[in-house]
């Protein structure tokens, strides 16, 4: 389990002491880690010492002024009488893991999901490696095949993800029957700073500009022309 698992796993154990630790370890090799200062804050804020948890999520905004994890938390942690439990705060940490953003999250049901013997094992915030196969995405838990995104997703990331944007994707929830996964933007491409990495509608032409209805139109073209070379390939 790599370092980062540990991490996340720690603080959905309840185990704050250990997820500093681990998280303070993390951050020694990426000071510019903003989920690992975020998890650092939180167990910070739960074991009482609020003026370090105020300081972590500072620097987080020093990095990210628009992150709104740190936003949120730190307004909560000005308002007087705030009181945390490390009990009740297993839900805070997941709800803040999880934490939706327009055009930036997704979540996803995998569809052709591994057998039931490997799903039930899965544990909610456990990280999974999207992996490009042609014109598909897989989910993977490091080797493990887990399932696959839906096609008109898998498309539109494989245009970002090769455009230079990076995505982390972890488990939401899972059972016998049905994966789950929460989908987040970590860094966007200059090349697509203006188009969301995700949407709820069908982007139109017309509700684009002049440059990304060129983009798009652009972008489509190099879809067609890998389609094109796969097919190509398998005959």
């Amino acid at each position: 389990m790599t370092l980062k698992n540990q991490a996340i796993q720690t603080a959905l154990q309840g185990n704050w002491q250990n997820a500093i630790a681990l998280n303070k370890s993390l951050i020694a090799e990426n000071p510019q880690d903003i989920d690992a200062l975020n998890r650092l804050a939180l167990a910070y804020t739960i074991t009482g010492n609020l003026k370090e948890a105020k300081s972590t999520y500072q620097k987080v905004l020093e990095i990210d002024s628009l992150n709104s994890i740190a936003i949120r938390n730190l307004k909560k942690l000005s308002e007087k009488g705030t009181t945390l439990s490390a009990n009740t705060n297993i839900t805070t940490f997941i709800n803040n893991k999880f934490l939706e953003e327009p055009g930036k999250t997704k979540v996803v049901d995998l569809i052709n999901i591994a057998q039931p013997k490997i799903t039930e094992n899965l544990r909610t915030g456990q990280s999974l490696i999207l992996s490009i196969k042609r014109l598909k995405i897989f989910a993977l838990e490091n080797t493990q095949y887990i399932g696959v995104l839906p096609d008109d997703i898998a498309r539109r990331l494989i245009k970002f993800i090769k455009g230079g944007s990076v995505y982390e994707a972890y488990i939401k929830s899972a059972n016998p029957h049905k994966v789950t996964i929460f989908i987040k933007e970590i860094k966007k491409s200059a090349r697509f700073k203006d188009l969301p990495s995700f949407t709820t509608i069908t982007e139109s032409p017309l509700s684009l500009s002049k440059e990304n209805r060129l983009r798009l139109k652009e972008n489509r073209n190099e879809e067609e022309a890998e389609e094109e070379e796969s097919y190509s390939e398998e005959e």
